[in-house]
């Protein structure tokens, strides 16, 4: 490879100064829900009560298991601004089981005894589940973070590539743009079945009117009263979704630098549908970037004449990067295009394994393992790391290999 990336970097800050800075995209879709969540007064109030919730029973094992006789499906999960599904595991566990973590409440209520706090509390929270407002917000929240919830799962995998990404990105924008226009009203047809399930009276609460006295310019259209519906559908649910699609578009503005650059390289269909012109447009943009003091990863010209060959041998079925990859391998007579679909999906889109990688080690080493050696927890580090890799080993094969190689015991003739 020419020049082995040589000024690469320098390059890509020329076209894009936070080029090298593009955040990972599961982060960015936890950023944009902690957006939503902090849209209006109403959505923080909701996960206010959804975190007290949680929080009530979780105090003492005896409200615990008040809970679990109560409700023996889903547990409630506490919310965490680190973990990207806290917000969806929280909501689910009440969306499903609301009438049963209110006779929890109600039976937590009558056993508090002396507890002023905790009857108080248990009775507010159960007067909280019997608002239509809140289960309404429930509901809207839950088909909310359901979607974006998919769109995460899909984001960490580990063949991700920019061009599936803002994909992804783009189908989940599309779904909000219209779940704007038609969710508030299945929402709140769900939300009528579910309040009827538990008694409770689907309306929303009316805000007190307030009457004054009209300057002479004033027209009488001008003190049009909203109904509670439109209120609520308008001061909360179009202020969430308008959040959603807002933040989601500027968290993932940077990604459109890239497909400049590699825009040309995403699936079979991109490459296939390029004219000439296009395609030397493209490539030539891609090795303006790739090269540096005369140096190139990509020979030019012989980039261009693979890429027609590879556009009329590609079959005709839609074909991702990665298959495109695999497909020039067997091949073996591309190796400039080999070279740019390996830098294209060698580019960061999320940091999901580093993570799980951390993840790992502070299972391994836990307050009760403070004094083992970096060795060692390397070794169980990879080996928990490596766990699909380590099923498919036969480790009494793996053993007596050691102990021939280790033998210790030697025969002394005497």
């Amino acid at each position: 490879m020419k020049g082995k990336h040589q000024g690469v970097q320098k390059r890509l800050l020329e076209i894009n100064p936070r080029a090298l800075y593009m955040p990972c995209a599961c982060h960015s879709l936890n950023l944009t829900l902690s957006d939503m969540a902090l849209s209006c007064t109403k959505a923080k109030s909701f996960f206010g009560i959804v975190q007290r919730i949680y929080t009530l029973f979780a105090h003492s094992p005896k409200r615990w298991k008040i809970l679990v006789d109560n409700v023996p499906g889903l547990t409630l999960k506490s919310l965490c601004y680190t973990r990207w599904e806290s917000r969806i595991k929280s909501v689910k566990a009440i969306r499903y089981q609301a009438p049963q973590i209110k006779l929890a409440l109600l039976e937590l209520y009558d056993s508090s005894g002396n507890d002023a706090l905790a009857s108080s509390e248990a009775e507010s929270l159960s007067n909280s589940l019997s608002s239509f407002e809140f289960l309404l917000g429930m509901v809207i929240w839950y088909e909310i973070l359901f979607a974006i919830n998919m769109v995460s799962k899909k984001l960490q995998s580990k063949s991700m590539c920019i061009g599936a990404t803002m994909k992804e990105v783009g189908d989940v924008m599309l779904y909000f743009e219209k779940y704007r226009n038609e969710g508030f009203e299945s929402s709140m047809n769900i939300s009528k079945n579910l309040a009827f399930d538990m008694n409770v009276e689907p309306t929303l609460p009316t805000k007190r009117h307030i009457i004054r006295r009209r300057q002479f310019d004033e027209d009488d259209n001008d003190d049009e009263i909203q109904s509670p519906e439109e209120s609520f559908r308008v001061n909360y649910f179009l202020v969430v979704v308008d959040m959603a699609i807002t933040s989601l578009k500027n968290r993932f503005e940077e990604l459109k630098g890239f497909e400049s650059i590699f825009g040309f390289l995403f699936d079979s269909e991109r490459l296939k549908s390029l004219d000439n012109d296009e395609l030397r447009k493209s490539f030539t943009n891609f090795n303006n970037i790739f090269s540096h003091n005369n140096f190139s990863d990509v020979d030019a010209d012989d980039l261009f004449s693979e890429l027609k060959v590879l556009q009329l041998t590609l079959p005709n079925e839609f074909i991702s990067a990665l298959e495109i990859l695999k497909f020039v391998k067997a091949a073996d007579c591309y190796p400039n295009v080999s070279i740019a679909y390996r830098i294209l999906l060698t580019m960061p889109v999320t940091v999901a394994s580093a993570e799980r990688s951390f993840s790992k080690l502070k299972l391994l080493k836990t307050y009760l393992r403070s004094s083992m050696s970096q060795e060692r927890l390397n070794g169980l580090a990879i080996l928990s790391i490596e766990k699909e890799i380590l099923e498919h080993i036969d480790l009494d094969t793996t053993i007596s290999d050691f102990a021939s190689r280790n033998a210790r015991r030697q025969r002394f003739v005497v």
